[in-house]
């Protein structure tokens, strides 16, 4: 939670991104929105329009995903042209750790 809340910086080799839960992990992880993960690596969108209209996924559904991945650090939002936000994927694979019991 203390990287979340940007108190506490990984070092090398430690997880960069905490979940609280198995069902964060699958939520954020679905096969859906790792599907729009490689979109935005493979394309560069220009802003959330754009990636509405290569998705074909709503503006606003988009919005609420990105900002959602934004505060597990998966992806960047940045200030575009004239305000707009442009989504970038910060990293190309996710290893998962998961304890057993």
């Amino acid at each position: 939670m203390a990287i979340a809340r940007g108190k506490y910086k990984p070092r090398r080799g430690e997880p960069k991104v905490w979940f609280t839960s198995m069902e964060s992990v699958a939520k954020v992880l679905s096969d859906k929105n790792r599907a729009l993960l490689d979109l935005i690596a493979r394309t560069h969108p220009g802003s959330i329009g754009e990636l509405a209209a290569l998705s074909g996924r709503a503006k606003s559904n988009l919005s609420r995903t990105l900002k959602t991945m934004e505060r597990y650090g998966l992806v960047r939002l940045r200030q575009g042209e004239r305000g707009k936000l442009v989504p970038s994927v910060r990293y190309r694979h996710v290893v998962l750790d998961v304890p057993i019991g």
